[in-house]
């Protein structure tokens, strides 16, 4: 792909996004799609700092000085989450998320849910919002049962209560819930979003910009679902460059809710000594207030890479392992 952009001018970064997704007979998907992400958000980066602007001047200006977010409790088999939201809270969180269930096999026990309801009670009882992650986990005589009984508590929303290839699964749950429905992680362009948007069948939408072709598409995705009154709510359990990314978008986005930030996420602190703030130089613009974080003010993405943090890490790092779960029959379950 690289070889392909020599010679471009770098300021047009349309012409090089539809080069890239147009050029390559096999389109889209979660590998493709993130390669251009990357490009993508460090060209917006490049042309808004040689203007000496930040990032979302360019992409038509303010419509929020602030941004609304929320960070993850519980891990992926979530427990002492009382313990955990009191923390996000004391850190200026006033809403988060957690992981609904641990591994839960096709057709389970109805008590494999109890926990689900009880930890969003404890949670709703702090005075805090919080989402449940089902993570595509549940099937559907599972994700059903889970849904109905999550609603007297009023979640935030449910996320992914079907892996997003059950289309059709998905569209039958809306019609079960008055639970808000978000999901998106897993889709990777406008033409994997519009069908969920053409059938009315989520409410949220969470497109993550590293992996759905970078900020130019993401303001696509987020202009069309605008027009179907769904909100944006990008996921970004990552790090700051792409939650930099998000909060540009954030700042110029009016379909725009809430936004994930992975600031002690287990995925950061499961490795010890990493997080967000490691790999700046102003580890205050990720400061939360009553559940806000101040808009970038700094130009192009709005904060400085510590590159000689990132040189020293990258010595001893490790590649994250993709994680699974597995039935005490030895089957596998989705994670």
């Amino acid at each position: 792909m690289i070889q392909r952009f020599v010679g471009y001018e770098a300021d047009n970064i349309e012409l090089l996004w539809q080069t890239a997704h147009r050029h390559s007979f096999y389109r889209g998907g979660p590998v493709l799609m993130s390669a251009l992400a990357g490009i993508d958000i460090a060209l917006w980066d490049l042309l808004s700092r040689r203007l000496n602007l930040p990032l979302h001047i360019l992409l038509g200006g303010a419509v929020r000085h602030k941004i609304k977010v929320y960070s993850w409790i519980g891990g992926d088999r979530p427990r002492d989450v009382e313990a955990a939201a009191k923390e996000r809270y004391a850190q200026g969180f006033r809403a988060v998320k957690m992981n609904a269930t641990e591994d839960v096999d096709w057709l389970d026990s109805p008590s494999a849910l109890e926990t689900s309801v009880e930890r969003c009670r404890i949670v709703k009882a702090l005075g805090m919002d919080v989402g449940l992650d089902f993570h595509g986990r549940l099937h559907k005589p599972m994700a059903k049962q889970l849904a109905r009984a999550l609603e007297p508590h009023r979640p935030l929303f449910i996320e992914e209560p079907l892996l997003s290839e059950h289309h059709e699964g998905i569209k039958q749950l809306s019609g079960l819930t008055t639970i808000p429905i978000a999901l998106g992680e897993r889709l990777y362009s406008r033409w994997d979003v519009k069908r969920f948007l053409q059938d009315t069948s989520i409410d949220v939408l969470q497109p993550d910009i590293s992996h759905c072709g970078g900020i130019s598409e993401i303001r696509r995705i987020a202009s069309m679902a605008e027009a179907y009154d769904v909100a944006i709510a990008p996921h970004c359990p990552l790090g700051p460059i792409a939650l930099a990314a998000c909060m540009q978008v954030a700042m110029c986005t009016p379909n725009f809710t809430i936004q994930e930030m992975g600031l002690t996420i287990h995925y950061n602190t499961e490795l010890g000594e990493f997080d967000i703030t490691n790999y700046i130089v102003d580890k205050r613009v990720w400061d939360v207030r009553e559940g806000y974080v101040e808009g970038l003010k700094g130009v192009g993405l709005g904060l400085e890479v510590d590159e000689e943090e990132v040189r020293r890490v990258a010595r001893t790092a490790n590649a994250w392992a993709p994680k699974g779960f597995v039935g005490p029959d030895g089957s596998i379950r989705e994670w």
